[in-house]
């Protein structure tokens, strides 16, 4: 039986829990009502195992008599399986310019469907160089282009607009 957890990690258990009553549950998970304090740590002193805090907030605060040891390790362990199930969503960058090829664009579209369908957004950025400057209209005509032919299957997060020399549009797939 251990007497102090470390400050600040996990639920309070033993000496550190300072209040008078507690709504006691057993080892085997049987509620035993509400009893003071100094009785909860010697059920678990005579169980062999700690006396851990549950539930902080509630009136009295509820403990359980359990082994402190492997409660952390099943803690730990959910937290291992709930991280693991997570989906991390990714940017990926698909890189235009404005007279892009007929194949050139749509082997690009190909990308941007296989990124969609792995649940990724795209960052669409297209490059303006020399006078292609003057000519932002034809930037704007292909994202058009694009956000029409990806619209069953991705929405638009971020419209298009300019930064600097390049056009910057973000879909997220639906």
């Amino acid at each position: 039986m251990r007497m102090e957890a470390p400050k600040d990690e996990g639920p309070r258990i033993n000496g550190q829990i300072d209040v008078d009553e507690v709504l006691l549950i057993g080892a085997d998970g049987e509620k035993m009502g509400v009893v003071p304090i100094k009785e909860a740590l010697a059920a678990a002193l005579a169980a062999d195992l700690d006396l851990v805090e549950v539930s902080p907030d509630a009136k009295p605060p509820v403990t359980k008599i359990l082994d402190y040891g492997k409660y952390k390790y099943q803690e730990q362990k959910k937290k291992a399986e709930a991280k693991k199930k997570q989906k991390t969503v990714e940017v990926k960058e698909i890189k235009m310019r404005p007279m892009i090829d007929t194949h050139d664009y749509q082997t690009k579209l190909r990308a941007m469907h296989r990124f969609f369908e792995a649940g990724d957004k795209v960052k669409v950025t297209l490059r303006f160089r020399g006078r292609e400057m003057a000519h932002q209209e034809l930037g704007m005509d292909l994202m058009q282009r694009v956000q029409d032919e990806v619209e069953e299957i991705a929405k638009v997060e971020l419209p298009p607009k300019v930064e600097g020399r390049q056009m910057v549009m973000v879909m997220a797939p639906r």
